[in-house]
């Protein structure tokens, strides 16, 4: 699209969540290393910006969806202030559709008809090609090969304050390879992706028994992860920090900065481990991690899904719609210990 000179400004939206924003902050790498010169304007969701909006080479503009009608009066207020060369429309939901009404620019780049949920192919001029069975990564990486960028090696580079690692070296330390466990996915009880907390206490004390781990967890405020930190806690045979409701965002970061490794579901933490080149020991057993997995340790993966969509839909992964979850409360016990340990020894007997 900008084959004869670069964008000079380049609008993206994407809110949400964690996983996916950091995702998108690929794509930005990727036009900045390709085009250093293009000014980038991101619209993010309040609690993404937590994490990414202290990054200097991006203009962030915030939207809290829970101000409900008062937040998108005040984003096409701010937006009447800006004019784009192009919008990459990296958000198909029917909240955010009436963003895109609002973005001053003759190009406003959606998905194509098959990922543009939520008719958000009527709010979009152009589409960016069909592709099949991609990692969203890749996915959302086709907005950027639209307009002319050429295939970047990723890159994130979220800064991190000295507090943030002081707090890191306060709570963690460095006298030990640090295994950070993120047991949940979210605070809701029937998300289904959550493996079992006597599985992950098994999993603490191989580390620690035969790598000199120290085991540190971390997690959200729910009444639901702090009963897991308990629970881990309480089966483990040696003493491990309990960081779970205690960090925000960017100390979370920290910590996972300096882990040697992070063990979670399909969640947020294994794709901010990413950023930081952190290997994850991601479980998998509702979700392809083919799709959503951490980019950089796919090879670290346990990979449930074939077998949990044999189980419980009855249907081989060939079968199956691309991103189809298997909802079922008995999913992630398909993943098994010894899989993971194995994926352990990977990482520590490097």
């Amino acid at each position: 699209m900008f084959k004869e000179s670069p964008p000079e400004s380049v609008c993206l939206i994407r809110l949400s969540h964690i996983g996916d924003t950091c995702h998108a902050l690929a794509v930005v790498r990727a036009i900045q290393d390709f085009w250093p010169a293009t000014q980038i304007t991101w619209i993010i969701g309040k609690v993404e910006a937590e994490l990414m909006g202290d990054i200097p080479d991006i203009k962030f503009i915030t939207f809290d969806k829970n101000r409900g009608r008062e937040a998108y009066r005040q984003l096409k207020k701010e937006l009447a202030n800006y004019a784009f060369d192009v919008a990459l429309c990296m958000h198909a939901s029917m909240r955010v559709n009436p963003i895109y009404r609002m973005i001053n620019t003759s190009v406003k780049l959606g998905f194509d008809y098959k990922r543009a949920r939520d008719l958000q192919w009527l709010y979009t001029s152009h589409r960016i090609a069909e592709r099949h069975q991609e990692h969203v990564l890749d996915g959302m990486m086709g907005f950027a090969h639209y307009i002319g960028v050429k295939k970047q090696i990723p890159r994130w580079d979220i800064p991190i304050s000295d507090a943030d690692r002081a707090f890191a070296m306060q709570h963690v330390g460095k006298v030990a390879p640090i295994l950070t466990i993120s047991p949940c996915s979210s605070m809701r009880r029937r998300n289904f992706r959550n493996w079992h907390a006597d599985r992950y206490a098994a999993v603490a004390n191989y580390a620690h028994q035969n790598f000199g781990c120290r085991i540190v967890l971390t997690g959200g405020t729910s009444d639901l992860e702090k009963e897991y930190g308990r629970r881990i806690q309480k089966s483990c045979e040696h003493e491990i920090v309990n960081l779970i409701g205690k960090t925000n965002l960017k100390q979370l970061l920290a910590v996972l900065n300096v882990s040697a490794a992070l063990i979670c579901p399909d969640s947020g933490p294994a794709h901010m481990a990413t950023a930081v080149n952190t290997p994850v020991i991601g479980l998998y057993a509702t979700s392809n991690p083919d799709r959503s997995g951490p980019y950089l340790s796919r090879h670290l993966t346990v990979n449930a899904y074939p077998d949990a969509a044999k189980h419980f839909l009855g249907k081989r992964l060939a079968d199956l719609r691309w991103g189809q979850r298997v909802r079922s409360p008995g999913a992630m016990a398909l993943v098994h210990i010894n899989d993971v340990i194995d994926r352990m020894n990977q990482v520590f007997s490097a």
